[in-house]
């Protein structure tokens, strides 16, 4: 810990145990709901404001991978193991539709205000309905999809697979552009902005893609590969783990290439999650060794907020309004935390 660290506690709200490997944690977009998939299939839905149960999802067998709210709350999807996607009601709970997508589901994601759903399934990107339904399969990737994000907007879809990065438009089946590089993308987050598509990689490394020029800034020095990355709201900066320090990537300007990052102290072990406020300046990490805190990089590099888990924290996200955080880990816990 850095000196003169203040020692403020996160105050808990409120706490749950669904027991299981808490593998994401999403609030509706109200923000009245919390799901809370576990990494051997079920898919907990919490009353956000005090984590009482509403529902249990089966999800998928042997495990539910991804899960994304659709913009109006009503309806889950889900993607797992099983190569299948899924459509639920969340006030009933009711399953309305499982399709097979030929493929271990990385990840699903709704597109921004539209019932349409982007999938990636082994090595293609899909666009299902709001009913599951095929609307179109993209061009194949040279390996399989990792991971995928809409741009500002919806107007366009991101993958990272071997090979870099690949761009898509909803209306043409092949990419608008190829981000390459010669190495394995596991995790992208493309920029508020639009500038920039940010990879997580397998080597130890970032990458920065110039969406505009297709210019490709890596930068490298992490202890482990790159699985957390989270831009704030305004496009500057990218958070990033891979290591027991969270390293902060100043993107104004010209950009982070060349630029000494900052450097946050905080976790006696790896950095596992991180999550910037929706619309405020406030980042969280939470850390192999337990430990959750809150920093605003912009202002100082000292820890504003503390508190300790009894396990790995395994995911964090902030409430719609940024009044809240919650935090998962791998015991099985789901604590809401109150925004000091």
């Amino acid at each position: 810990m850095t000196a003169g660290t203040p020692t403020v506690p996160l105050a808990r709200r409120a706490s749950a145990e669904p027991g299981g490997w808490v593998s994401e944690l999403l609030f509706s977009p109200d923000g009245q709901y919390l799901a809370a998939p576990t990494a051997d299939g079920p898919v907990h839905i919490l009353y956000s404001a005090g984590l009482a149960a509403h529902t249990v999802l089966d999800g998928h067998f042997p495990g539910t991978t991804t899960t994304s709210w659709r913009h109006d709350g009503e309806r889950l999807a889900t993607g797992g193991q099983d190569g299948g996607v899924a459509i639920w009601e969340v006030a009933t709970g009711r399953l309305l539709s499982r399709v097979p997508c030929g493929g271990w589901v990385a990840r699903v994601a709704w597109k921004p205000g539209e019932d349409l759903l982007a999938v990636a399934a082994g090595r293609f990107l899909q666009l299902r309905d709001g009913d599951g339904g095929l609307v179109r399969t993209f061009a194949q990737h040279p390996s399989t999809v990792s991971d995928l994000a809409f741009g500002p907007g919806g107007r366009e879809i991101a993958t990272a697979a071997y090979n870099g990065v690949l761009r898509f438009s909803p209306e043409r089946e092949s990419p608008v552009q190829i981000l390459d590089w010669k190495g394995s993308s596991l995790v992208l987050a493309w920029s508020p902005t639009g500038k920039y598509i940010a990879t997580g990689d397998q080597d130890a490394t970032v990458h920065f893609f110039y969406v505009g020029s297709g210019k490709n800034s890596m930068m490298s020095g992490y202890p482990f590969k790159v699985l957390e990355l989270s831009w704030d709201h305004r496009g500057r900066f990218l958070a990033t783990g891979g290591g027991p320090e969270v390293i902060v990537w100043d993107c104004a300007g010209k950009g982070p290439e060349g630029s000494t990052p900052i450097v946050l102290q905080g976790h006696e072990e790896r950095a596992t999650a991180v999550a910037f406020q929706r619309r405020g300046s406030i980042l969280a990490s939470g850390g192999a060794d337990g430990v959750v805190a809150l920093w605003d990089p912009a202002r100082t590099e000292q820890v504003l907020a503390l508190a300790t888990l009894g396990s790995r924290v395994t995911s964090l996200a902030w409430s719609p309004d940024d009044a809240f955080l919650a935090a998962g880990t791998e015991n099985g816990e789901v604590v809401l935390f109150e925004k000091p």
